[in-house]
């Protein structure tokens, strides 16, 4: 029962952070000190639950995407969503054989916490009153690929903060604009990663991998996400991403501060 309730938070937790831009990796490896540790698999599949309610609440963009190929504007922005899942891809297979792992210590998740947090109030400043540009460069879009692998290579810096902050800085200056793009070149990138780990699982032999609990934890997942993403879209209309930032920033001081204390 307990492996079962600390998966289910697991679960609430990804689906939480992984769209808000405060590092759902930095939040999940922090929470595994105290809950038990997980897979690679586990931690990447569970990203994937969020994905896929992603997909639910974009799916009539999606579909306009799939259906509108003939229309330069769509074709284009198609183009650039795939020249950025292609950096992410090429670049993701570098660090992977390069035998890269996620760190188990706190301390460089809390430095990429507060350096994350400064780099949202540099970007929130750099956009403050200037016109709203909602088209995304191709730029941009590479950009946005090599920032995935950023994030995902310094647990903490926050896929979503990273690529939308790029976004931000490089031209768009819409937030929606730049959350859009940002989630949606995520869908390819997050079901890329999971069969990937998948594949390297099943080859080596999945004994070991809890696949109830696994289960349980996407559907929390992706619950969780669904909501917690409906709220973002709207909220990001009228507001910055500023309490964001200081919560990264609150958050990376006080597991600081808690690590120097306990030494």
């Amino acid at each position: 029962m307990n492996e079962i309730l600390n998966v289910i938070l697991l679960g609430i937790i990804e689906g939480i952070t992984e769209f808000l831009p405060i590092s759902s990796t930095g939040h999940l490896l922090i929470a595994e000190h105290w809950l038990g540790a997980r897979s690679d698999l586990f931690n990447i599949a569970i990203q994937a639950g969020a994905i896929l309610a992603v997909c639910l609440i974009y799916r009539e963009r999606l579909w306009q995407l799939a259906t509108g190929l003939r229309d330069k504007e769509q074709r284009d922005y198609a183009a650039k969503l795939a020249l950025a899942f292609g950096i992410t891809a090429v670049l993701g297979l570098v660090v992977s054989k390069l035998g890269f792992k996620l760190p188990s210590e706190i301390t460089p998740i809390a430095w990429a916490l507060v350096i994350g947090g400064v780099w949202i109030l540099l970007a929130e400043r750099w956009v403050a009153n200037k016109p709203e540009i909602t088209t995304i460069a191709w730029h941009t879009a590479a950009l946005v690929g090599v920032l995935q692998v950023v994030a995902g290579v310094f647990p903490g810096t926050s896929r979503s903060a990273a690529t939308i902050f790029v976004a931000l800085l490089a031209g768009t200056t819409s937030r929606a604009a730049a959350t859009e793009f940002a989630f949606l070149v995520g869908i390819p990138t997050m079901f890329a990663a999971s069969g990937y780990e998948l594949m390297k699982t099943l080859k080596h032999g999945a004994s070991h991998e809890d696949w109830d609990l696994l289960g349980i934890a996407f559907g929390v997942s992706c619950i969780t996400a669904f909501v917690v993403v409906k709220w973002l879209l709207g909220y990001i209309r009228t507001h910055s991403f500023t309490v964001f930032a200081w919560y990264r920033i609150a958050l990376g001081v006080a597991l600081l501060v808690g690590l120097t204390s306990a030494h």
